[in-house]
């Protein structure tokens, strides 16, 4: 399951604002369960702080209540006002072990700006779907940095390589896959429509 630095508190945080969002709505579980396509057991469980969320259940809860991935952690992240100069050590980092997905926040959501980037690493066979994007018309930049990934995105697969960037504005499902035989690191710049 999802993993973060400092995962206790974290987690803990994340879980009450995924209960905060559904309550918000004045969602059931079963509603939500419906609209996301997650089990009721397992959204209760998340809510309860018992497991970590995925990245693949995070990215059907974000699309689900009209967010980012990043703009989600961010909410949760301790402190108030983000800086305007992010240091390297307190770039947040997510990790999902179970998918070996790795997330750094270089540049986390502000209130008063419409794009962040965000580093991602994938372990070798790393394969990722997201069944919608959080925010429909979503614009993503994507940077490879080292190794190969391969990319679907609104039926199209991508094959980039080291220095390789793919432009889109995300509609539809889309995949990150390492295909490689060593772990690919890459960059998304993601700017809201």
């Amino acid at each position: 399951m999802g993993e973060t630095e400092g995962a206790t508190d974290l987690d803990a945080r994340l879980a009450a604002r995924l209960a905060e969002l559904r309550a918000h709505r004045a969602w059931s579980l079963d509603e939500l369960a419906h609209r996301s396509g997650i089990s009721r057991s397992t959204l209760s469980r998340l809510e309860r702080g018992q497991i970590s969320p995925t990245a693949a259940l995070l990215g059907k809860l974000c699309t689900v209540y009209e967010r980012t991935m990043s703009r989600l952690l961010a909410e949760v992240e301790a402190g108030a006002e983000p800086p305007p100069l992010v240091r390297a050590d307190a770039q947040p980092v997510w990790r999902d072990e179970t998918a070996g997905f790795t997330r750094r926040a270089v540049s986390p959501p502000h209130p008063a700006l419409r794009g962040d980037i965000v580093e991602g690493t994938l372990r070798p066979g790393a394969d990722i779907a997201y069944d919608q994007p959080p925010v429909p018309g979503l614009e993503h930049h994507v940077w490879v940095q080292d190794g190969t990934l391969e990319i679907t995105a609104d039926a199209t697969t991508h094959h980039l390589r080291p220095g390789d960037t793919l432009r889109f504005r995300l509609r539809g499902p889309s995949r990150y896959r390492n295909p490689g035989s060593q772990p690919v690191r890459y960059a998304v710049f993601l700017v809201l429509p």
